[in-house]
């Protein structure tokens, strides 16, 4: 099925309904543009797994919310949050109030933390799994892009031996491309990298 044009003219892998110029917007600024900025990429670590079983255009529009409630991504003051201030978050409307999914949060945070610790950064330990540059894809729809690659699952595999959670292959490869580890425009977006 060929993408269509957004309200504006352009075609776009997605967003492209009226009432969607929101998510049109992240599409056109953020999916795809590569992230080496450690809090950007636990910002889109915990967003993609807060995403499970929900649209990816709730968790965007829920985004301030979660920056109010772990401390704008600041992933040590995040692994520092108590019991107390987790269960307080179940009470907070403005993200998603699944316990295992908060709880998530801190645990993936100390993980986060041991990886910078051992490679420097998270940076440099995530795009070593695509040699340090992004994948570039030529899929002709958007019905073509996979929701999983052997390298997602390799990531995923090596963040759950590593202790994470959420972090299953299919939102890890939601991750990649969010953060530009792969490229997944399609051939007729506008921004497809021609």
């Amino acid at each position: 099925m060929p993408i269509s044009f957004g309200t504006d003219g352009k075609k776009r892998c997605f967003g492209n309904k009226p009432g969607q110029e929101f998510y049109a917007n992240y599409h056109d600024i953020e999916w795809g543009v590569p992230v080496h900025d450690d809090q950007h990429l636990f910002e889109m670590l915990i967003l993609e797994g807060a995403q499970a079983g929900l649209s990816w255009e709730t968790i965007l529009r829920k985004r301030e919310g979660y920056r109010d409630a772990f401390h704008k991504f600041d992933v040590k003051r995040v692994a520092d949050m108590t019991d107390e201030e987790l269960e307080c978050l179940r009470e907070n409307p403005a993200i998603i109030r699944n316990k295992l999914k908060i709880y998530s949060t801190r645990k993936n945070a100390i993980a986060f933390m041991k990886i910078q610790e051992e490679f420097g950064n998270f940076s440099t330990y995530l795009w070593e799994f695509v040699g340090g540059s992004p994948i570039i894809n030529t899929w002709q729809s958007f019905e073509d892009v996979p929701v999983t690659t052997p390298i997602s699952d390799k990531l995923s595999k090596d963040l759950k031996k590593r202790g994470m959670t959420f972090v299953g292959s299919t939102i890890m490869y939601a991750f990649m491309q969010a953060v530009g580890m792969v490229n997944d425009h399609v051939a007729e977006c506008w921004l497809h990298p021609k």
